[in-house]
C-alpha cells in the first residue's frame, strides 16, 4: 500500500461533512510540521482553515483544497459505508475519495518525497486548505485570501486539487472557470378574480415578452478560452394555487455562467435595459458567486502538461467548463492557477470512488511539477 493511499484512507475515515473538518487538518498539519512547514490555523465562524508554508523566497507554489465533503445521503444505497474507505475491484470507495481527499493525500506525499530529495530547493511551498468549499464558502478560502492579501503574501503558482479528469487521469486541466451571477427577479402586477381581468394586472402575462427576449438574447460569442455566456431560468413561482385567482406577483430565478467577455456589471446593465423596455414594476436581487478567471496557456500550463505526460503518457487539454471552485477566490492573489485532480465521474454521488492506481500517479505528477518549478 502506497503512502498516498494510506493517507487518503485516513482522511476519508473522518466524517467531515461541510463545514466540519473532523480533525483532517490536524492530520495534515502534523505531516507538514514534520517537514518544517510553519502552520497557521485560521478559524472563521464554524469553518477551519489551514495556511502552511515552507520557505520565505520565491517562487511560491501553493496547493489548495478542501477537507469538507457533501452529505452521504441514504447510506443503504452505498455498497460500502461511505466513511469506511474500502478497496474494491481496483477502486477506493468512500465519501470524499475523489472530491478531494485523494488529491490532498497525493500532494502531501509528493511534498515529502520532493523535500527528501531536494531539501534546499530555491523557493517556497504552501498549503491552503478549508472546510467550507462544499457549503456556502463564506468563511473558507475567501477569508484566508483576505488575510494573505492584507499582508501582501502573494502566490506565483497554484494547483487546486479538484477532480478534473474525465476519461483518463490527467486528460483535462482546468485553467480557468466561468463566472456565476444569479438573480431573483420579482415582477409586480395586481391580484384579482380571473373572471374580471380588466380589474387586475397579470404579472405572468406582463413578464412573458421580457423573459422571451432574455432567453433569446445573444450575450457574447465567447473567446479562445470560454464558450459563449449562458443565461438560464431555474425557477418560476406565481399564483395562490387557486384556478380562479389572477396572481399579484411572479418570481423568477435565473443564472448567468459568463466568460471574460463580460463583467457582472455589464450583464446587470443589459438585463435592466431589457426589462425597462417593457415598463415593468420589478425588483432584482443579485448574487455574484464568482468572477471568471483564466490562466493563459504558457510556461506553467506547459509544466503541468509535461508532468502529466511523463507519468501517464496522456496528452492533456485545457478547459474552463464545469461549475465554480475556490480558484475564483485564490486567483485574486495568484499569478497563475490550474486545477488538476482525479476523475470527476462519481463526485457527489452514491458510491463515490477513485481508481487506486490514479492516487499514486497523481502524487507522482505533483512531485514532477515541483521538480520542474524548483529546478
Amino acid at each position: 500500500m502506497s503512502d498516498s493511499l494510506t493517507l487518503a484512507k485516513s482522511l476519508i475515515s473522518a466524517q467531515s461533512v461541510t463545514p466540519d473538518d473532523a480533525g483532517c487538518q490536524n492530520l495534515i498539519s502534523n505531516r507538514l510540521h514534520n517537514l518544517g512547514f510553519s502552520i497557521e490555523s485560521l478559524r472563521f465562524g464554524q469553518t477551519d482553515n489551514l495556511w502552511a508554508r515552507l520557505g520565505n523566497s520565491g517562487p511560491l507554489l501553493c496547493f489548495a483544497g478542501h477537507t469538507d465533503v457533501v452529505p452521504s445521503g441514504d447510506t443503504s444505497r452505498w455498497i460500502t459505508p461511505p466513511f469506511e474507505p474500502t478497496e474494491k475491484d481496483g477502486f477506493l470507495y468512500g465519501r470524499g475519495s475523489a472530491d478531494m481527499k485523494s488529491s490532498i493525500a497525493a500532494f502531501i506525499c509528493a511534498c515529502e518525497r520532493f523535500i527528501q530529495t531536494k531539501p534546499n530547493f530555491n523557493g517556497s511551498i504552501a498549503f491552503l486548505i478549508t472546510s467550507d468549499e462544499e457549503g456556502d464558502a463564506h468563511d473558507g478560502t475567501v477569508k484566508v485570501v483576505d488575510v494573505l492579501k492584507q499582508r501582501n503574501e502573494l502566490i506565483d503558482y497554484c494547483i487546486v486539487g479538484e477532480p478534473t479528469s474525465t476519461k483518463t487521469l490527467g486528460d483535462t486541466i482546468k485553467n480557468g472557470r466561468r463566472g456565476s451571477l444569479s438573480g431573483t427577479l420579482t415582477i409586480n402586477g395586481k391580484q384579482g378574480h380571473i373572471a374580471y381581468p380588466h380589474l387586475a394586472k397579470n404579472p405572468i402575462h406582463l413578464a412573458t415578452p421580457a423573459l422571451l427576449e432574455l432567453t433569446q438574447e445573444k450575450w457574447d460569442d465567447g473567446n479562445d478560452y470560454f464558450p459563449a455566456t449562458s443565461f438560464q431560468i431555474s425557477n418560476i413561482h406565481s399564483g395562490t394555487g387557486a384556478t380562479n385567482v389572477i396572481p399579484g406577483v411572479i418570481t423568477i430565478q435565473f443564472n448567468f455562467r459568463f466568460s471574460t467577455e463580460h463583467t457582472a456589471a455589464s450583464l446587470k446593465q443589459r438585463v435592466h435595459a431589457i426589462l425597462d423596455k417593457s415598463s415593468l414594476d420589478y425588483d432584482i436581487q443579485w448574487q455574484l458567486s464568482g468572477n471568471p478567471f483564466i490562466t493563459e496557456k504558457g510556461q506553467f500550463t506547459d509544466i503541468v502538461s509535461s508532468a502529466i505526460y511523463e507519468v501517464t503518457k496522456v496528452t492533456s487539454e485545457l478547459s474552463t467548463t464545469g461549475g465554480t471552485s475556490d480558484g475564483r477566490f485564490i486567483k485574486d492573489i495568484a499569478k497563475e492557477l490550474v486545477e488538476l485532480g482525479p476523475s470527476n465521474a462519481t463526485i457527489h454521488q452514491v458510491n463515490e470512488c477513485v481508481r487506486i492506481e490514479d492516487i499514486e500517479q497523481l502524487s507522482q505528477i505533483y512531485e514532477k511539477i515541483m521538480h520542474k518549478i524548483f529546478q
